[in-house]
């Protein structure tokens, strides 16, 4: 199969099918062996990390991702770092970044940024999450950690849990099972926080039939995949709305011990309170294993599109 990958950019999971997706899974099993090590595929290269939201995990993967590959890397993180503070314009700052750079990983909170970007960058562009819609490269990390656990993404029943209005990890990640063959997906959230009906729409679109519960009970013990995402305060346009669902839902033994057995657990990470710490120690934890594949699949992809050999 030849390189899909090469100079695209990487905006949407939705942007991918299926067969591409397997073969990013493939790379990032050669990616693994040079996860804790270094290779030169990538010397010479330019990485710019432009983050203008709050980010540890997305950033520090990205830019050791790169280093694993021999990229340098530059990186702002926070308008008030550089000049956008001082009224600089969005694209702007990403023209001189597209000067400076072989490709650039944005991050912003407005929804359409990284198209945005990619439409005026010469050089191809990663969106690192933007708005509350796609995280992309976040949902091909997800779709792997099932892929390794499960040996297969096809087939298997998942329960995605928590903020579905405001939650782009796990919207992407809704998005990334229409390119497979689930075997039932449950859409389960307070009625404030259910999926936006253009996304709903979207999915049924693409053939993705599912199932939109309140409560987690009911199917806990048929699923074999919990995703659980935080309900993002510092995504909520009110205060009291927030208020209102902090909370609701709390993954703990007492509901854990009705579970599937081999039921696995996900979280795209930071959790607040919707983990409980005793589940860590458990065999359904799986979200610690899964933030480990984040350098080799950003590896992989950082690869292909640059032209990297692994």
């Amino acid at each position: 199969m030849d390189n899909p990958y090469r100079g695209v950019d990487v905006i949407s999971i939705l942007d991918f099918g299926r067969r591409e997706l397997e073969l990013l899974f493939e790379y990032a099993d050669k990616a693994q062996k040079y996860a804790r090590s270094k290779i030169e595929s990538l010397k010479g290269k330019v990485v710019a990390l432009a983050f203008f939201e709050p980010s540890t995990r997305t950033r520090f993967s990205f830019e050791v991702a790169a280093k694993r590959l021999g990229a340098d890397v530059i990186s702002i993180s926070g308008e008030e770092a550089i000049s956008t503070a001082k009224g600089e314009n969005l694209a702007d700052s990403v023209r001189m970044l597209d000067y400076y750079s072989d490709l650039i990983v944005i991050r912003h909170k407005y929804e359409g940024a990284a198209k945005f970007a990619a439409e005026i960058a010469v050089n191809p562009v990663i969106n690192g999450g933007d708005g509350w819609q796609h995280h992309p490269t976040q949902a091909m990390i997800d779709l792997y950690t099932v892929q390794k656990l499960f040996g297969t993404v096809d087939g298997l029943k998942y329960a995605l849990v928590g903020d579905l209005k405001y939650g782009r990890a796990i919207t992407s990640f809704l998005y990334g099972l229409t390119r497979f063959k689930p075997s039932a997906v449950y859409l389960v959230s307070p009625e404030q926080l259910k999926p936006r009906e253009e996304v709903l729409t979207k999915v049924r679109e693409l053939g993705l039939k599912y199932e939109v519960l309140e409560s987690l009970d009911p199917i806990i013990d048929e699923v074999d995949v919990v995703y659980v995402s935080r309900i993002q305060k510092e995504r909520f346009p009110d205060p009291l709305e927030y208020a209102k669902v902090r909370g609701s839902y709390t993954i703990d033994l007492k509901l854990l011990s009705r579970a599937k057995p081999g039921l696995k657990v996900l979280h795209p990470l930071p959790r607040v309170d919707e983990i409980a710490l005793e589940v860590d120690s458990t065999v359904y934890a799986a979200y610690f294993y899964q933030a480990s594949l984040a350098v080799p699949v950003r590896m992989a992809l950082l690869s292909l599109i640059l032209g990297g050999e692994l």
